[in-house]
This record gives structure tokens, C-alpha cells and sequence, in this order.
């Protein structure tokens, strides 16, 4: 009864991309989008007055009786679209393309037409961005499905006849009421595509910006402060580092590590050699006598009592 509200079935059926089209298209456009949602309603076996339909322009609202199982909708409805889509969409340039919005509740009649918050879920469902990058995403289909969440639970979950839910993807999606849960399917494929993955694509090698940027070695030694004058290592010689080839920290080959040359270790008199004085540090006796029987280099810091080179081959 007008005035009234009554619970119903709420079916809102919007062509995605209609304000392309020009004056000539349009009409074409509109005859096809009653065929094949109308032929798809005779198939579930929905028919008015159990079916209430109101034009939208370049869409259809469509609310239906309390006495329609919405499982029929959900199943046989978006099945028969569906496929009936596939077909007038055969040989056209300009494909027909649908989203559909599905709700469940109380819809208010009067003179002008069909009202109501549950009305106007539907609409939005339909016409939410969500849907529109989806149906723009599945290049090749011609249906995005929008239930709301009341809608899954009670008659998507459950299953039926041609009723499949692992087919849905669930989204929280912005609303002029506020933001809701809302759940897509597009028919003849196991899920949605992403509906913004063509605005995020991945890097390739010669695309913008090139392959990611690759870290730089790693330096295990922390760059060093520059050398005083006094303390310049001698040319030819790293400071503190190790000689190329040679692993890190390790003695020159032939060379101990922090020991004497092999001429003098470290606090033992070479043969021949008296060992220093206990006041060699000052300088003042380092050397007290030197016998040198063969050809190496002596070197003595300090004072220097005698030296003998006897062989007469020493310098």
C-alpha cells in the first residue's frame, strides 16, 4: 500500500561508461539494457506485480515482492544476465557493460516511485568506485555484482543454485552515509581483479624510474681521519690496511705478525751481538760492542761505543 513500507528485495542496475555515448547511441544503449535485464528476470521466473521496475535513465531500479526467495536473484538472476550480456555483447563495437547493486530491506511506495535507506544503499553499491575500477579492471567482462554485507551473510554464504561465495571478494567502501562492507563478484571468474592495481603498476627495467635502486657494497671499515704530516705511512704502504691479496689482519708472507724481522727478535741478541744496556730507552749505552760477520745492514739508535766490522764486508 502506498505509503507504506514494505520489506523488499532491492535490484539496482547501472551501465558502466553511458555518458560516453552520444544522442544517436543512447537509445540502442537503453534497448538493450531492458532486454537483457527483463529476458534475465522471465528466466528466474520473476514477473510483475512480484517485479516493480523505474527508469534510471541509463539504468533500472527494480524492488521485489517479500514472496521472491532473493536467493533466486542472487543465483539464477546474475547467472541469466550474465550470459545473456555475453550474447548481445557478440558483434557490438561498443560493448554493454553492467554493475548491479544488491540490498535487502524496507522500501516505502508512493505516486513517484520506490524510497527508502535500503533504496539508496543499493544505488550507492552500484555506483560506488569500487564497482566502476573492478568492471574496469575485468577488461573483458560485462558484469561487476555489489552485494551488501546483509546480503552475503544471509543468502551469498549459504550457497544455492548457481550461488557460489568463494567467488566474492570482500571491500570496505566510502559512502556519502559513511564507509560499509560490501561484497563483489564478477561472473565467469573465481574472484574480482584488483580494482586499483592499474594505478600502482610495477617497476619494470626501462619504465619510469628504472628498476629499484640496488644498495652499495658494504664497507666493513668505517672511513679514517686524514693522517698528520708526522704520522704519513711510508710511501708504498696502506696505513692500517692489509697488503692486496693478503686477507684482512693477517702478516705480509714471510713476515710475523707484530714480531721483530727475522734478523732480531724481540728482546733476544742476535748471535754475536751483545744485548742492550737496562738504560737502552734513554739513548745514553744502547750498543756497547758490535761484531758483524756478514753482509746485512746494522742500524743502532743512540750512542755507539764500537763496532767492529771485521769481515770487512759489513756497512
Amino acid at each position: 500500500m502506498e505509503g507504506e513500507a514494505a520489506y523488499g528485495f532491492i535490484v539496482n542496475v547501472d551501465a558502466q561508461g553511458s555518458g560516453l555515448l552520444s544522442d544517436t547511441e543512447k537509445p540502442e544503449m537503453r534497448r538493450r539494457l531492458y532486454d537483457v535485464t527483463g529476458t534475465a528476470f522471465e528466466q528466474a521466473g520473476i514477473r510483475p506485480p512480484r517485479l516493480y521496475q523505474e527508469d534510471r535513465g541509463d539504468g533500472i531500479l527494480g524492488v521485489l515482492a517479500p514472496d521472491v526467495p532473493p536467493v533466486r536473484v542472487v543465483g539464477e538472476w546474475v547467472e541469466h544476465l550474465h550470459q545473456n550480456l555475453r550474447e548481445t555483447n557478440r558483434d557490438l563495437r561498443k560493448p554493454l557493460r553492467l554493475r548491479v547493486g544488491l540490498h535487502i530491506g524496507r522500501v516505502t511506495a508512493d505516486a513517484f516511485g520506490r524510497s527508502g535507506r535500503a533504496v539508496d544503499l543499493a544505488c550507492r553499491l552500484c555506483d560506488c568506485g569500487t564497482a566502476k575500477a573492478i568492471l574496469r579492471a575485468a577488461a573483458d567482462a560485462p558484469l561487476v555484482v555489489a552485494a551488501s554485507d546483509r546480503v552475503h551473510e544471509d543468502f551469498v554464504l549459504p550457497g544455492g543454485r548457481w550461488v557460489d561465495p568463494k567467488y566474492y571478494r570482500r571491500y570496505d567502501v566510502d559512502l556519502k552515509e559513511g564507509r560499509t562492507t560490501a561484497w563483489f563478484m564478477v561472473p565467469g571468474r573465481c574472484e574480482p581483479p584488483e580494482p586499483y592495481a592499474e594505478q600502482h603498476p610495477e617497476p619494470t627495467a626501462d619504465g619510469p624510474g628504472g628498476p629499484p635502486e640496488q644498495p652499495g657494497p658494504r664497507t666493513d671499515h668505517p672511513p679514517q681521519p686524514p693522517a698528520a704530516a708526522g704520522d704519513a705511512p711510508t710511501a708504498g704502504t696502506a696505513d692500517d690496511a692489509p697488503t692486496a691479496g693478503t686477507p684482512d689482519d693477517a702478516p705480509t708472507a714471510g713476515t710475523p705478525d707484530d714480531a721483530a724481522t727475522a734478523a732480531a727478535a724481540d728482546d733476544v741478541p742476535t748471535a754475536g751481538t751483545a744485548a742492550a744496556g737496562d738504560d737502552a730507552a734513554t739513548g745514553d749505552r744502547v750498543v756497547q760492542t758490535v761484531h758483524q760477520h756478514g753482509t746485512g745492514r746494522i742500524v743502532v739508535a743512540g750512542t755507539v761505543d764500537n763496532i767492529d766490522l771485521s769481515d770487512g764486508g759489513g756497512r
